[in-house]
C-alpha cells in the first residue's frame, strides 16, 4: 500500500505547495486584497485543518500506536512548528497578512526585503506541511486528498502575501510571481527529504506516528496563525463563518469518501 501511493503522495504534495502560485496570479488582478475574502479563506482553512486533526488524524494514530505515543507525537509536532514560528520575526511571518501601503514614496528596497523575507518564511513553514501531505497520502489516499485541499487553501493567501510587496517594490509582475511560486517548492522538497530520511525506517507504525505529529502542526498553525489573522482583518463574524464552513465541508467530504 505504501509503495502504491508513493507517486500520488509526491503529486499531491506538489499541488499543495504550488498553490501559492494561485495567490500570485490573483495578485495580478487586484491592487489590494479584500480582507473580507482573505479572512473567510483563513477561517475556512483553520476549520478544515482542525476537523481533520481531531476527527481523522489523531483517532487513526491512537488506534494504530496507542494514545500515549499518539499524544507524544501530537505535542512534539506542536513544539517543532512552534520553534520554527519563533525563529521567524512577526512582521515577516507568512500568516500575518498586513495590507500593503501603495504610497510610491514608501515603496523601496525595504518593501522588497519584506517580500523576499516573507517568501523565505513561507518556504520554512511549508516544509513540514509537505511532509504532512506526503505521509498522510501514504496512509490513505482519501486522507491525503483532504489535507492537500486544506493546505492548498491557506497557501493561496500566502502567495498573495509574497507577491504583493515584491510587485509594489519592483513593478515587475513576473518577478513577483516567480518568488511567490518558488516559495511553494519547499513543500515537495519537504516530502523528498522526508522520504529519503525516513525510507529505511518507513512502516505503518511510523506513518501513524507522523499522523499525530502532523495533527499537532496543523492545530498549531490554525490556532496560533490562521484564526488570529482572520480575526484581525475580519468583518464581523467572517472568521467564525469560515471556520464552521471548513468543518462542514470536511464533515461532508468524509461522509462521501
Amino acid at each position: 500500500m505504501i509503495s502504491e501511493n508513493l507517486l500520488l503522495a509526491f503529486v499531491l504534495t506538489t499541488i499543495a505547495g504550488l498553490s501559492t502560485g494561485i495567490g500570485s496570479a490573483i495578485a495580478y488582478f487586484i491592487k489590494k486584497p479584500k480582507m473580507k475574502y482573505l479572512c473567510f479563506s483563513l477561517g475556512l482553512s483553520a476549520g478544515i485543518m482542525l476537523y481533520i486533526s481531531f476527527v481523522e488524524l489523531l483517532p487513526e494514530a491512537f488506534q494504530n500506536i496507542g494514545e500515549i505515543w499518539g499524544l507524544y507525537a501530537f505535542f512534539v509536532g506542536m513544539i517543532v512548528i512552534g520553534i520554527i514560528d519563533l525563529i521567524i520575526p512577526d512582521f515577516e511571518n507568512p500568516h500575518h497578512y498586513k495590507q500593503i501601503d501603495t504610497d510610491k514614496s514608501k515603496v523601496d528596497k525595504k518593501l522588497m526585503r519584506v517580500g523576499l523575507f516573507t517568501a523565505l518564511a513561507v518556504a520554512i513553514h511549508n516544509f513540514p506541511e509537505g511532509l504532512a501531505t506526503f505521509s498522510s497520502t501514504l496512509v490513505t489516499v482519501e486522507l491525503g486528498i483532504l489535507i492537500t485541499f486544506a493546505i492548498a487553501i491557506h497557501n493561496i493567501p500566502e502567495g498573495i502575501s509574497v507577491s504583493m510587496p515584491i510587485y509594489y517594490a519592483t513593478g515587475d509582475k513576473k518577478k513577483a510571481f516567480f518568488y511567490s511560486f518558488l516559495s511553494g517548492f519547499s513543500e515537495p522538497l519537504g516530502a523528498v527529504i522526508g522520504f529519503i530520511v525516513l525510507m529505511p525506517f518507513l512502516s505503518e507504525w511510523l506513518l501513524s506516528f507522523l499522523l499525530a505529529f502532523v495533527a499537532g502542526i496543523m492545530v498549531y498553525i490554525s490556532v496560533d496563525e490562521l484564526l488570529p489573522s482572520a480575526h484581525e482583518y475580519g468583518h464581523g463574524h467572517c472568521a467564525i463563518l469560515g471556520l464552521i464552513s471548513g468543518m462542514f465541508i470536511m464533515a461532508m467530504s468524509l461522509l462521501i469518501l
